[in-house]
């Protein structure tokens, strides 16, 4: 079945004057996908872009992980600790917070794609974060900021509301600021190569993998150099030396501005679904109906009618949403009115986003078993005896760090070994496909939430647990960081590629936002176990982990994990790309 295109020459877009100076075609020299450089003029690929502009963000990205990485590992110790929750709550409160950061991150490509672009939404967005994060240190620097410390006569004293408040609005500042920065950084990384340059295109994939280990190099330093201070200074150090260091990544990404390739904001691409929504609805209670020789409307210009992006092909799925595109009067309609007539462009747009959320929803398990480690892992790490050497314990956030050893030994021996073997079987550029990668780390998560029920069983279990020692938690972690490896690299990966021109932030943020969707389920989880098996005897989940259940709720995700894998395997055995027609 086939659809005619029925072009106009009406069209939106805008082209600068130094965009008319350089015309795409007229050098090999120059970009062919709309970037721009500092001066607003079409990149020059000898100037800008690719491995002279993607050190600065991978550089940023390692020293604000490091940052991010120092703070989540110490929450959980400090609200027990400093703050005097319970340790159910804290966890809670943990997973809460989180879960509002990586919500936030829709948020933050939003104004990136609408209004400021992703640049200047990344620059804002970490001072914001800045601001969080000083605020965040003087909490644990003043001692009217915090609840009196414990004596032996009285019982704990909790937090005031005014305590409370300053802490949490430091750490909402922090959350607002990391949801401005962590959607928009990758996809401006990815932005520093053409796609239609086959050896610049083949450096994206790479940088995806650098990207990922630049994670990995700020958590690692986060979880032994800053988190082992923090330890032997107080959490005045913990936070205050992670906070410089925030400080610099804005100066690092800041140095590299005249290297950068840039992508005008496209506007709202919500407000096109809206539009694409509305018109399809109305013209279908008008009676309009799709057949085989409608006529769908689409701009005549070379480029799409929506600021800098690529013009789409029609596909055949949710034909619904072709209703938007039919023009039955030309000369009656007003073809520049989108709230009456919508271009394919703007249809594909929306099809891609609707296609790309099951899978989306069908990785969210895994966010689950993430949010562990910065929770429940990290209460089993501080009561397991960690004393490495007589004069050096080891800090309770550092056991964290074996899940980012595993991305070091993962990403080189996948990509030197793994890749070359499996491309002679699959003849794909990539050896696995994206789906393919994610699927396999979904696998992977099964094992680590088993491992870790087992341990904690054992651990429960034994003459002596305070004895043991806290190497026995190593597997949970590592094999969870092989998980998190193939997936999120899959999903980077993944939603780029399959992001239209106007919504690659918006991919972005949506596959980051499943961690706070887990985070949130998380939390869900807690107290649902909470009051279905009490917080007294025989609660799974209790202050005091000794009397806790706690492997029966490992086991219980390692379920949730395994029936997940299953529908994740259904839906991406059915997914058909927009590449795919």
């Amino acid at each position: 079945m086939s659809y005619q295109l029925l072009q106009t020459t009406d069209s939106t877009t805008m082209v600068s004057e130094s965009d008319a100076t350089l015309p795409l075609s007229s050098s090999l020299d120059f970009v062919t996908n709309g970037s721009l450089d500092f001066k607003g003029r079409v990149a020059n690929k000898r100037k800008t872009g690719g491995w002279k502009a993607t050190p600065f963000i991978i550089a940023n990205e390692a020293a604000e992980r490091l940052s991010a990485f120092t703070v989540s590992a110490s929450l959980v110790l400090y609200l027990t600790k400093e703050m005097k929750e319970s340790l159910p709550d804290a966890a809670t409160h943990v997973s809460d917070w989180v879960g509002a950061t990586y919500l936030l991150m829709l948020l933050g490509a939003f104004i990136a794609d609408a209004y400021l672009g992703r640049y200047l939404t990344v620059i804002f967005s970490s001072a914001v974060y800045l601001v969080g994060m000083i605020l965040l240190t003087i909490s644990a620097s003043v001692d009217s900021l915090r609840p009196k410390p414990c004596t032996e006569t009285s019982n704990c004293p909790t937090a005031t509301p005014g305590q409370s408040a300053f802490l949490y609005s430091a750490l909402a500042l922090v959350a607002l600021g990391t949801g401005g920065v962590k959607p928009n950084v990758p996809s401006f990384g990815a932005d520093q190569h053409d796609e239609n340059d086959e050896k610049e295109l083949s450096y994206k994939y790479t940088f995806f993998n650098f990207f990922f280990l630049s994670i990995k190099v700020g958590a690692l330093l986060g979880l032994t150099v800053m988190v082992y201070i923090e330890q032997e200074k107080g959490y005045a150090w913990g936070f205050g030396l992670p906070t410089a260091i925030m400080f610099a990544s804005v100066v690092i990404l800041a140095a590299g501005f005249p290297m950068y390739r840039y992508k005008k904001p496209m506007g709202s691409v919500f407000t096109r679904f809206i539009q694409v929504l509305v018109v399809s609805v109305k013209n279908h209670f008008r009676g309009v109906q799709v057949g085989p020789e409608t006529k769908l409307f689409e701009v005549a210009t070379e480029e799409s009618d929506i600021v800098g992006a690529r013009k789409l092909s029609h596909t055949p799925q949710y034909r619904f949403l072709d209703k938007a595109a039919v023009m039955e009067d030309t000369e009656l309609l007003d073809v520049s009115d989108r709230w009456k007539l919508c271009s394919v462009t703007q249809i594909e747009e929306l099809k891609t986003f609707l296609r790309v959320f099951p899978v989306w929803a069908s990785t969210i398990a895994l966010s689950l078993s993430l949010a562990q480690q910065s929770t429940f892992f990290l209460a089993q790490s501080k009561i397991l005896n960690r004393q490495l050497t007589p004069n050096f314990t080891i800090p309770p956030g550092s056991m964290q760090v074996f899940a980012v050893v595993n991305a070091f030994i993962t990403v080189p021996i996948y990509e030197k070994f793994i890749v070359p073997f499996i491309q002679k079987r699959t003849n794909h550029h990539r050896g696995f496909t994206a789906l393919q990668r994610m699927g396999i780390g979904l696998f992977i998560s099964i094992f680590a939430l088993s491992a870790a029920a087992v341990v904690e069983r054992m651990r429960r279990t034994h003459a002596n647990p305070a004895g043991l020692t806290v190497f026995w938690l190593v597997p949970q972690f590592f094999i969870l960081g092989g998980a998190e490896s193939f997936t999120y690299v899959g999903q980077l990966e993944f939603f780029y590629d399959e992001a239209t021109d106007g919504m690659k932030s918006v991919c972005g943020a949506l596959f980051l936002s499943e961690i706070g969707i887990g985070s949130w389920v998380n939390s869900a989880l807690v107290k649902i176990v909470e009051g279905v098996t009490g917080t007294g005897v025989g609660g799974w989940l209790r202050d005091d982990l000794d009397e806790s259940k706690l492997d029966y709720y490992y086991a219980m995700l390692a379920g949730i994990s395994a029936v997940n894998l299953f529908i994740y395997v259904w839906v991406a055995r059915r997914y058909k790309g927009r590449h795919q027609g």
